[in-house]
């Protein structure tokens, strides 16, 4: 399914996106050395019911989860990045985190994630890896506008990747994104340009681009839900839900207040 909103969800959007952008960011404030992956989960829980929002995960049971992924936020930890499953870990220092949230105020979904480094540890090659999903996202947002096509964003994410050095995984991508978290179209972190949908404004997207240091190869954990690369190297992840207008594209996922 493929969702086109009208002016009144729109602003809906916004109001959904940046929720999800100041909840990433207070949790980010808070996740320090010691901070246990449990207490960030109960924290996204008691700021999404504050909200009046609706977690996008407590229920979510897609065919390759095993059954309700039964948390509010997913948290990725050094070699896990995608749908993290939260559990009883303390943070380290030099941990890199990743924290994905989605969540739905208003009818209409906000899906967005940010990598960081906890403690004031900073090793070179992790950083390195955070910047290089960003300037993706970047380039992937920059390409987006009326007319365009998937295939354009999936390329200019892609070239930032592979340019970088980075093996670039194809099962699991950006997507569309409404009335529910995920919908068509699928975006993959690379493609060739001018191929597959062509954007439209009112299209809401969640462009995602995510790497593992060495390999493109995931493997699930004991848990069922995580993701975590197959050599136990390091990853990052980087997401922001944006909306197709007339002139290009807004991001929606944007903060609205200060945070340290």
């Amino acid at each position: 399914m493929i969702e086109i909103l009208n002016p009144t969800l729109l602003a809906r959007a916004k109001d959904s996106g940046a929720l999800v952008a100041d909840i990433l960011q207070t949790l980010k404030s808070r996740s320090t050395v010691g901070t246990n992956l449990m207490d960030i989960d109960r924290w996204a829980k008691a700021m999404i019911i504050e909200a009046g929002a609706v977690s996008c995960y407590v229920d979510y049971a897609p065919s390759f989860g095993r059954g309700p992924f039964g948390h509010y936020i997913c948290t990725a930890v050094n070699d896990a990045v995608l749908h993290g499953r939260p559990y009883d870990y303390p943070l380290a220092n030099g941990d890199l985190l990743t924290l994905d949230l989605a969540v739905t105020k208003g009818g209409v979904a906000a899906d967005a994630a940010i990598s960081f480094i906890v403690g004031d540890a900073r090793p070179p090659e992790s950083v390195a890896m955070i910047e290089t999903t960003e300037r993706a996202l970047a380039a992937g947002i920059a390409a987006a506008g009326p007319g365009a096509r998937v295939g354009d964003l999936s390329h200019a994410i892609g070239t930032v990747l592979g340019k970088a050095g980075y093996p670039i995984n194809t099962e699991f991508g950006g997507h569309g994104i409404g009335s529910t978290m995920h919908q068509d179209p699928h975006i993959s972190n690379t493609g060739r340009p001018g191929r597959g949908y062509t954007l439209r404004p009112g299209l809401l997207l969640a462009l995602e681009p995510w790497v593992m240091a060495d390999t493109a190869q995931l493997v699930t954990d004991t848990d069922g839900w995580t993701l975590r690369s197959a050599t136990g190297c390091r990853t990052a992840h980087s997401e922001h839900t944006i909306a197709i207008t007339d002139n290009g594209a807004e991001i929606l996922t944007v903060p609205t207040q200060a945070h340290p």
